[in-house]
């Protein structure tokens, strides 16, 4: 049954890429980077699909991806940027994050922002959230820029080569985006192992 569904979700899902086209790629990945999370697991392996059936490019489709992620991030930041910190110090308890702890991470990210944004875009959930706290902080530009299209390349990439492999096969999908996810977060933990080794070093270097 459940099987059933979730291929009949797949194959809607590849009919509506196809359909929307290059532009629906760049407008459900937007969905899937700011407050309206569409999953990108229903977009960017049918847009893989559809390039190994010559009804896309596979670049294009990973460049549009990656382009539809980076407006999806600055929708946030903006947002972000415009409500400012009265608004989350004031409506933040309501979502798991009080005053103290708002704070707390605000100092983290204006430490910490290029690492954690270039991490944040590779782990699910975190990815929707992580230009918020950059917008807060007014993370320079160029900066959230970079490190989130690099986070947004490897993660989209991925998910399109499986499309282009496994096409409308839901159990290799589900097989391969999940083996994925798991080896994007060990990568992730290992990145951020160096850098705060690196960083440790460097401190007790200076002192």
């Amino acid at each position: 049954m459940i099987t059933e569904f979730m291929q009949q979700l797949v194959v809607w899902s590849v009919n509506l890429v196809d359909a929307m086209g290059y532009a629906g790629v760049v407008f459900l990945m937007f969905l899937e980077s700011s407050f309206f999370p569409w999953p990108s697991e229903m977009v960017m392996p049918q847009a893989g699909y559809l390039a190994s059936q010559g009804k896309m490019n596979l670049v294009v489709v990973i460049v549009l991806g990656v382009i539809g992620s980076w407006l999806g991030a600055l929708f946030n930041y903006f947002l972000a940027m415009k409500l400012g910190r009265p608004f989350f110090l004031k409506f933040g308890k309501h979502f798991f994050c009080p005053p103290s702890k708002f704070e707390q991470a605000e100092q983290f990210f204006h430490k910490h922002g290029d690492i954690s944004t270039f991490t944040g875009r590779l782990i699910p959930v975190v990815r929707h959230l992580i230009s918020i706290p950059a917008g807060l902080v007014r993370m320079n530009m160029a900066k959230f820029l970079f490190y989130t299209g690099a986070g947004s390349a490897i993660w989209v990439s991925i998910l399109a080569v499986i499309g282009y492999v496994c096409g409308k096969e839901v159990a290799l999908i589900k097989k391969y985006s999940h083996q994925a996810t798991i080896a994007v977060i060990v990568g992730c933990a290992a990145i951020i192992a160096v850098y705060i080794w690196h960083h440790r070093r460097k401190k007790t270097a200076a002192n």
